[in-house]
């Protein structure tokens, strides 16, 4: 269960945090939350999803890793296989947090169950003196961009559904041994419906710095053939 904790100086000073990859630090995972502000950089290495949350009527895109529970195709030996590392991912196990009368400024929060909270090991968050090391106030810069990133992503997604540009997707592949895989319950970016929007409304998405982000989402739809092949090679590897 997580066990968070406002980080500061005082109760956390000594504290390191394990920066490597692996499954006991809990990256063995299929996909990760991501923010349209981010697209540009996801879209080099991962296929972006979108998926309905249907008891909040809510879409969330997602960052694909794998095609089935706790498959993480990107790691390999202790090493994150992939030029970007996504946000969601980057910061663990930090979150932000508002205080509890939503007034002042958001607070780093640290889940104390994190498995990469290391003992001796990892990176330290503070200096000797308790003042923030280069790499805590990276993680400061990194839950920033994620937060405004997510307080955002709302209009982009009603634009979406404003102009009707997410369809349902579901992928089937058979794999070089036979097996077959699937990805179901995920949309994506109608690219005929967007071709047939008049100028008005490209326009109106263009100014509301929408247009770009949907570009990048569809071309990050060009990572599945990678996803792919990486799953035929880790299946090949046994």
């Amino acid at each position: 269960m997580p066990d968070h904790e406002i980080l500061t100086a005082e109760a956390h000073r000594d504290m390191r945090v394990r920066t490597d990859r692996a499954v006991e630090l809990g990256d063995a995972v299929m996909c990760c939350m991501t923010v349209p502000s981010e697209f540009r950089r996801v879209q080099t290495d991962y296929p972006i999803l979108f998926r309905l949350n249907h008891d909040r009527d809510t879409f969330t895109a997602l960052a694909m890793f794998g095609f089935e529970q706790d498959e993480n195709l990107f790691l390999d030996n202790g090493r994150w296989d992939a030029r970007y590392v996504p946000l969601a991912i980057d910061i663990q196990p930090f979150l932000i947090g508002t205080p509890a009368d939503d007034a002042g400024a958001k607070q780093i929060h640290i889940d104390m169950a994190s498995p990469r909270i290391g003992g001796d090991e990892g990176v330290r968050l503070f200096d000797e003196d308790g003042r923030p090391t280069p790499y805590l106030e990276s993680i400061a810069d990194q839950l920033g961009a994620l937060d405004a990133g997510y307080q955002a992503s709302g209009d982009f997604f009603a634009a979406l559904r404003r102009h009707d540009l997410l369809e349902p997707f579901a992928l089937e592949i058979t794999l070089d041994d036979g097996s077959t895989n699937r990805l179901v319950g995920f949309h994506i970016i109608d690219e005929g419906r967007l071709q047939a929007l008049d100028a008005d409304a490209l326009g109106e998405l263009h100014a509301e710095d929408h247009l770009m982000h949907i570009f990048m989402a569809l071309a990050s739809l060009g990572n599945l053939s990678e996803l792919i092949a990486r799953k035929n090679r880790r299946v090949g590897d046994g």
